[in-house]
């Protein structure tokens, strides 16, 4: 490898920025640039120090105001001036997140790189809304599936595959294409009375659930106002979120406190020592 500059490639988790890891908080406070997505939360945004650049190229569907290719060349860049960059994402750089295409980028250029993993979306906004992913009884197995292809392709999926009553269904960024999913999962057979969740800015302050069925999911949407990012888990292990639940409840009483508003991730926490 070239001595050139070196880049991270980080998970920002789903949203809370306590959820970060020590690694990823570490390169943030370490970082002379950040390159960040749409998704990365304002407050995983302020553990940045002041006078650290930040790029955003942040896009969502439908608007994708920096295109991935423009992504790579601008990571590539700052690297090949000689920089420490943390790319931060969302979730997991590796889940649906289009990291390996940066980092085979990186490596076209043969710029030396890291990846750190981060909470993905589907375990955080499933931890925080009660669902758990799987249950002994419920849930064989767990499909990931977007509901988004690139470029606006249309969703050709398997579905048959997927409409399996034993496994639990998480679908990322599924709001455009969410009608045709729920029609295409019944017409392959699965029941329209399969329980379902949509979960809205999971694991924030700002976090809202819907508990309905496969059938009832998009006037539920549509009612709550729900905008992206939503979270679509479809599945029998829904039915345990109101039992399991201890986020939205503390939301609901106000009497959380999500977030680091007043705390330093940099530094570790100082406790008194007992006698």
């Amino acid at each position: 490898m070239n001595n050139k500059g070196f880049v991270s490639l980080v998970g920002a988790g789903p949203g809370d920025a306590e959820l970060m890891t020590v690694k990823a908080v570490r390169l943030l406070q370490q970082a002379d640039v950040v390159v960040y997505d749409r998704l990365v939360s304002a407050d995983i945004l302020n553990i940045i120090p002041t006078g650290v650049s930040r790029i955003s190229v942040g896009k969502e569907v439908g608007n994708h105001c920096v295109p991935q290719e423009q992504i790579n060349e601008i990571i590539v860049s700052l690297a090949k001036s000689g920089r420490k960059i943390v790319r931060l994402k969302g979730g997991d750089p590796y889940m649906f997140g289009r990291g390996g295409e940066e980092i085979q980028a990186l490596n076209k250029h043969q710029i030396q790189f890291e990846v750190v993993p981060g909470i993905t979306a589907a375990s955080g906004c499933s931890s925080y809304s009660g669902i758990p992913l799987t249950h002994r009884g419920m849930s064989r197995r767990v499909q990931f599936i977007t509901g988004h292809f690139n470029d606006n392709d249309p969703l050709d999926l398997n579905w048959k595959s997927i409409a399996d009553p034993d496994s639990t269904l998480v679908i990322y960024m599924g709001l455009s294409n969410l009608p045709l999913a729920v029609h295409s999962l019944i017409d392959a057979g699965l029941p329209a009375s399969t329980p379902a969740a949509a979960i809205q800015d999971g694991t924030t302050s700002s976090q809202q659930r819907v508990i309905t069925t496969l059938g009832l999911l998009n006037d539920a949407i549509h009612q709550r106002k729900m905008k992206a990012p939503v979270m679509i888990i479809i599945g029998e292990v829904v039915t345990l979120a109101d039992e399991l639940d201890w986020f939205q409840q503390s939301l609901d009483r106000g009497d959380i406190n999500n977030g680091i508003e007043g705390n330093d991730l940099s530094q570790p926490v100082k406790r008194e020592q007992t006698k």
